[in-house]
């Protein structure tokens, strides 16, 4: 009986961390997620802030091609915002909205995560506005399609709850940190929903900011972030423990004409480890478009070096 009563009280003290872990993140990052509405348009979704200027980061697919959205804060505070640029690709939109934020939620980096790890989600799901709900990180290096029919990589899989309203808003980490912006659900499916992690986020926010739009190499393939064997990382002369395998190479692209194929391993391009799908996605920028860029391949057959030329992306 006295083991079984402390064994109760244990119980209740990881409950009791948990909640508590769980509460401090919500206070961190809560009071920066905002509700974003289409001015005469309709529809509305979820939305941080990531800047004190009032750059804001939500999903495509909540602003659509609307110009100006409004952007309400958990206070009630009401603000008028413009979309800055948007990347269908990713489901990714970034707005500036009018005035100063003092709340701003922080993107962490999204590489640091492991499966089982606490997944908090904030959002303004179904109208019920700045909901909680916490899970765990299901899976990572998941791919999904966009609205364009193409893939995104280096996607989240949580079981943290979602539904239509969620979007836009941030998936957060145990330390406070965003990890990831919840893009979608699996209609029908039980708890299974997604988010586009932090680091291509951020990745594209730059491109946004810069450039107005999301500039990018095409070699046609989509890839996982997979471990990367010793022998393999000692053959192909990297220092890390992950690399991405080819899911799929896309027939007649740039990647199959140089001659990668479906389960390749890419340690590296052009000498820099790629130690993940982030990693791939941010190194196929601009300015690699027509330029001979080398990809270090691991295959059962050994280490070997090919030579990809990458085209721009078009829609």
């Amino acid at each position: 009986m006295a083991f079984a009563a402390e064994k109760l009280q244990s119980d209740d003290a990881l409950l009791d961390a948990y909640s508590a872990t769980v509460a401090d993140a919500v206070d961190r990052i809560g009071p920066a997620v905002c509700r974003i509405e289409r001015i005469g348009a309709g529809g509305h979704g979820s939305g941080f802030v990531i800047a004190q200027d009032g750059l804001v980061v939500t999903n495509f697919h909540v602003v659509g091609d609307a110009r100006d959205v409004r952007v309400t804060m958990p206070d009630g505070a009401s603000r008028e915002g413009r979309v800055l640029g948007r990347d269908p690709d990713t489901d990714i939109a970034l707005v500036r909205a009018d005035g100063s934020f003092a709340d701003v939620a922080p993107l962490g980096d999204s590489k640091r995560l492991r499966r089982g790890q606490i997944a908090i989600a904030i959002g303004n799901p179904l109208g019920f506005e700045w909901t909680v709900t916490a899970g765990v990180v299901s899976a990572l290096g998941r791919s999904m399609r966009a609205s364009t029919g193409r893939l995104i990589d280096d996607v989240i899989q949580t079981d943290a709850a979602l539904n239509p309203g969620n979007s836009g808003g941030p998936l957060v980490s145990s330390a406070g940190e965003v990890i990831g912006v919840n893009t979608a659900m699996i209609h029908g499916a039980q708890g299974i929903a997604f988010a586009v992690a932090s680091n291509t986020a951020n990745f594209v926010i730059s491109e946004i900011i810069r450039f107005g739009r999301v500039r990018r190499a095409f070699i046609g393939v989509s890839a996982d972030t997979t471990n990367l064997p010793r022998r393999a990382a000692l053959l192909s002369q990297v220092t890390t423990n992950t690399a991405v395998r080819l899911r799929s190479v896309e027939k007649n692209g740039p990647a199959a004409r140089a001659g990668l194929k479906e389960g390749d391993i890419v340690a590296a391009i052009d000498g820099r480890p790629v130690t993940g799908v982030d990693d791939l996605v941010r190194m196929l920028d601009a300015e690699r478009i027509g330029r001979e860029t080398l990809c270090t391949v691991v295959r059962r057959t050994g280490v070997s070096q090919i030579a990809v030329t990458p085209v721009a992306r078009t829609n």
